[in-house]
């Protein structure tokens, strides 16, 4: 599938042209595109900007990365000269406000995705002199604007995609219009992207319009017509200032629409006027095309000019196999961005990646992370595919429709394991509790020989009403999944430990739900090893809960712990569980 164009466009350093010396030295006088994005450049899997840049290279154009520009004028968006075809814009592999504030908008003074983990360019620590700024993909389309006013403008990524609608903004605490309305951009890629930039590009490079492409916005003014059988109004911009309830029915109407695989478009009214328009959604990649796209000739390096970055230190040594959630917690915005449909890759693909990751220098023999949003969800697949309406498959328990395969993961794990040159096969990705319930075998392969020191999960929370607010299934399932994993552990001999992930402030959690939850752990012996005051991010039914204070269900009115004393009351129940000399972390660390 990959071209002898792109093979030609690569520079001699095997990285994306990532500055001006670069891009002459493939022989270029400018690119067709320009992918920004707030993160310094790694090029990794892990990192959107490179999958994209490397899916866009392979289909033959020539992609150069601007990473971390200085904005506070364009001159690094002239860097490489007018691109051919558009800019694309990205902050980076998170959200701005998230990498910028913690979710009790403290400045954060650590960005894993910035040099030596310093989120500012050297001089004054001031929040103009950030490597990446507040709300990066309004600051970064302005301007390329500026910089070069006739060329397209394609807005994506986790911001983006997360704010293609109205949404709350935690750290002004409102409500704002969609990023497509704010940044003035030409289209909003949402999702993945690999398709929709493609056909973005192909257009483009026929002179066509960008009209109705999945997986894309687009913006059309007050006075043009939008009415047909094939489109569908979300509560406006006035509805929702007139009737804040509405918000959270527009979320619901949002998450409906993407798991029912509604072709219908979704359009939504912004205050001024201004219309955003959502077309379908991509389709979900095939194996092989995930296969093709994370065999790209990655180097898996950081780009020279960034030195050492702590984000790629943590993933370096690890291979997406998965990728896709259908969990539906309310509080998650995988599902929204990745999709409700799992793609697995191959496993003759993935023992391809581990011999390119086996022949790096920095490698020492440990597969650090096979995984994906939910590591077990690797060959899982469903009865009735593509055209479930439902797509919610593990709520209020595991749908009968829900084919789990534990072969699959485990064949994965025993050829990667064989590998000459691999010491050790971890699982660092998140594990659905109840779907190890139901593969033992898997679940037992895992405790033996593939987890990091102890087994860690994520129950979130242990009290019925908390949990069926996160959307995620209560009842005695963290009892009987200690109780399984305990007794494979003793007659494994293992003194390994299980550690767990919890949140505090949910909405609807009460200070009397955290104190019956910190007896019940009590009771459980299970340790604290980390948990999180929740964080109203763009794009989750739990932000819409919190902004509301109503139930996602009925819309009764419920408890939501917006004070700061609140949310430190809370904290405390989980502060004195921590066991400090076994290095667990609290909500101070997470949010450093």
């Amino acid at each position: 599938m990959k071209s002898s164009k792109a093979r030609k466009n690569q520079t001699t350093s095997g990285f994306l042209p990532a500055t001006r010396k670069e891009m002459e030295a493939c022989g270029w006088d400018r690119p067709d595109i320009v992918l920004v994005t707030g993160d310094a450049y790694v090029d990794h899997p892990s990192f959107g900007i490179s999958l994209i840049g490397r899916w866009l290279e392979a289909h033959g154009f020539r992609v150069a990365i601007l990473a971390q520009p200085r904005h506070h004028n364009d001159a690094d968006f002239k860097r490489f000269g007018r691109p051919r075809l558009f800019f694309g814009i990205s902050s980076g592999n998170l959200d701005s406000i998230v990498a910028n504030y913690t979710g009790n908008a403290r400045i954060r003074q650590r960005d894993a995705y910035s040099p030596n983990g310093d989120p500012y360019f050297p001089g004054p620590r001031t929040k103009t002199n950030r490597r990446r700024p507040d709300r990066a993909v309004i600051t970064y389309a302005n301007l390329a604007r500026r910089a070069y006013h006739d060329v397209p403008i394609v807005i994506g990524g986790i911001e983006a995609s997360l704010r293609r609608f109205i949404h709350y903004d935690y750290q002004q605490e409102k409500l704002r219009n969609s990023i497509l309305t704010d940044s003035k951009a030409d289209i909003l890629v949402y999702g993945m992207g690999e398709l929709a930039c493609l056909e973005i590009a192909k257009r483009l490079e026929a002179g066509q319009d960008l009209l109705n492409i999945p997986g894309t916005m687009t913006r059309h003014g007050h006075s043009e017509s939008l009415e047909g059988e094939d489109i569908r109004f979300l509560p406006s911009w006035d509805d929702i200032s007139t009737e804040p309830s509405l918000f959270l029915d527009a979320e619901l109407d949002i998450d409906q629409t993407a798991r029912s695989g509604d072709q219908r478009r979704l359009a939504q009214v912004q205050k001024g006027g201004t219309v955003v328009v959502q077309n379908r959604a991509s389709r979900p990649l095939t194996t092989k095309e995930m296969d093709f796209l994370h065999e790209l000739p990655f180097t898996r390096l950081p780009h020279p000019a960034f030195g050492r970055v702590p984000a790629w230190e943590m993933i370096k040594d690890s291979i997406t196999v998965v990728r896709g959630c259908f969990g539906n917690c309310s509080f998650c915005a995988i599902a929204r961005h990745q999709g409700p449909v799992i793609t697995s890759r191959s496993v003759d693909s993935v023992l391809r990646e581990v011999d390119e990751l086996a022949s790096a220098s920095f490698f020492k023999g440990t597969v650090t992370d096979l995984g994906g949003p939910t590591a077990n969800m690797y060959g899982v697949s469903c009865k009735v595919g593509e055209s479930c309406k439902k797509k919610d498959c593990l709520f209020p328990k595991l749908c009968k429709n829900l084919e789990l395969n534990q072969n699959e993961m485990r064949h994965l794990l025993k050829k990667v394991s064989a590998h000459e040159k691999v010491k050790n096969v971890f699982i660092s990705s998140g594990l659905r509790m109840d779907m190890l319930l139901r593969t033992p075998e898997l679940m037992a392969d895992i405790l033996k020989s593939h987890i990091p020191g102890a087994l860690k999960i994520a129950p979130e929370h242990t009290e019925e009403e908390v949990l069926y607010l996160m959307h995620k299934p209560g009842g005695l399932l963290l009892e009987q999944f200690l109780k399984s994993a305990r007794e494979i552990l003793k007659k494994l001999g293992k003194r390994s430990g299980i550690t767990a992930y919890f949140m505090t402030s949910h909405p609807g959690c009460t200070l009397a739900h955290m104190v019956a939850m910190g007896e019940k752990l009590k009771r459980l012996r299970l340790p604290v090893r980390q948990f999180q005051d929740f964080t109203p991010t763009p794009g989750t039914i739990s932000t819409a809960m919190y902004v509301t204070e109503l139930d996602r269900y009925d819309k009764r009115p419920i408890f939501v712990a917006k004070r700061r004393k609140d949310r430190a009351a809370q904290r405390k129940i989980l502060e004195s569980l921590m066991n400090k000399k076994k290095g667990a972390h609290h909500e101070k660390d997470l949010q450093s």
